[in-house]
Order: structure tokens, then C-alpha cells, then sequence
């Protein structure tokens, strides 16, 4: 027990700490993706309907390892697109991390836009047609008008997101990211007699990083609902 709290100890923040970052910068990124793509599947432009439409359907139904898989493999290893300096010294560990994060946000940016197209569709289309009819252009009513009452009303399924996202950071594990879930498969190779224990400390620490996104994100939907 004690050789387990000298290995872990000193390791488990640090990489909990990257699970964060894995988190932050994707989510990001997939808001930014999925409101273009959200904003592609209702335009009035059928090509941009189509190309929204099958990227969201072709991305929510291929697994997000494969996904993961392709930017390391494919961008970085056969078609030699570094996301880093290849002089410095963590160039390894930046270019993974970072094309860890492009696939987090080419995949979660489908579900993100799914859940905002969800939004859209309580927001009476009467509103739409009166912005029209004064003279407003596509990108100034979606803007204006349709995307912020979709986003309030999207909160609790971007928080499912959110949290799903947080999850699926463990994913960035096969391609050498050293987030939690890289540390718990070397710690149990390590101490596979504390095989309960070890599954123990990486679940409570990922409850602690979900629970309160799914809490803050009750009161948000609360707080910001649009009123009928």
C-alpha cells in the first residue's frame, strides 16, 4: 500500500491535470466546429446542408478511437503534419497532445451540433420569418435571433457532451498521452494486486472532475431557460 501511494502520489495530479487540459481545449475547439456546422445544417444553401449533414452523420457513427487513431497515424506519421516545434525538446508530447485535441474536437463537434440543432428547435419558427421579412440576411437572424435562444436551450445536452468529452479523453491514452488513464494502466502493471483500489482512485477522480460539470451546468439551464 505504501510502495502504491509513493508511485501514484507524486503522478496522479499531473495527469489529471492533462485530462483537464484535454478537456478545456477541446471543448473549445468542438463549440467553435459544432456552431459552423449548426449553422451550415440549417442554412438556406443546400451544398452546405449536405456537407454539414454528412460530416455529422459520418463522424457520430465512426468510433472516436479510429478518429484519434487517423490524426496521429495518418496526419502526423504518413502525411507529416506536426501540431509542434519539432525542435524542442517536448516536441513528442506537445504533438500528441495536440493531435489528441483535433480529434476530440473533429468528433465531439458532431454531438455538439446535434445538441445545438436540438436547441434551434424551440425556437418558433415565426421569429425566423418576421426577421426575414424585415430584411435581415441568413447570417445576421442566426446570429442575432435563432443561436442564442438555441444555446440556452441546449444547455443540459452540451453538458451531457461536455461530461461524455471528459470521458473520452481517456482515448488520447493509445497514442501516448500521458493523461490519467495512461497512469492507471502502469500502475496496475505495476501493483496488479491493488487492481480494486487503483480502479477506486482514477473513478473518484474522474466523479470528482463530472459531478460538478452536471450541477453547474442544472443551475445554468435553470437560470438562462427561455421563458414561454
Amino acid at each position: 500500500m505504501n510502495v502504491l501511494l509513493d508511485d501514484l502520489g507524486p503522478a496522479v495530479l499531473p495527469a489529471f491535470w492533462v485530462t483537464i487540459k484535454l478537456t478545456f481545449f477541446s471543448a473549445i475547439g468542438s463549440m467553435i466546429l459544432g456552431s459552423i456546422l449548426t449553422a451550415m445544417r440549417v442554412s438556406p444553401v443546400a451544398l452546405m446542408r449536405g456537407i454539414a449533414v454528412s460530416y455529422i452523420n459520418t463522424v457520430r457513427n465512426t468510433p472516436l478511437t479510429l478518429i484519434v487513431l487517423f490524426c496521429s497515424f495518418g496526419l502526423y506519421q504518413n502525411l507529416g503534419m506536426s501540431l509542434a516545434s519539432r525542435e524542442s525538446s517536448t516536441f513528442l508530447a506537445d504533438n500528441n497532445f495536440r493531435l489528441a485535441v483535433l480529434g476530440f474536437v473533429l468528433y465531439t463537434s458532431a454531438f455538439v451540433a446535434e445538441s445545438l440543432r436540438s436547441g434551434i428547435n424551440t425556437v418558433h419558427f415565426g421569429q425566423a420569418e418576421a426577421a426575414r421579412s424585415l430584411g435581415l440576411t441568413f447570417p445576421q437572424i442566426f446570429g442575432s435571433i435563432i443561436f442564442p435562444q438555441a444555446l440556452r436551450a441546449a444547455i443540459i445536452p452540451l453538458g451531457n457532451t461536455l461530461i461524455a468529452l471528459t470521458k473520452n479523453t481517456t482515448i488520447a491514452s493509445v497514442i501516448g498521452v500521458a493523461e490519467a488513464s495512461l497512469l492507471m494502466k502502469a500502475t496496475i502493471e505495476n501493483h496488479a494486486n491493488l487492481l480494486f483500489l487503483v480502479f477506486g482512485v482514477f473513478a473518484l477522480g474522474f466523479i470528482i472532475l463530472t459531478l460538478p460539470m452536471g450541477l453547474i451546468m442544472g443551475k445554468l439551464s435553470t437560470k438562462l431557460a427561455v421563458r414561454k
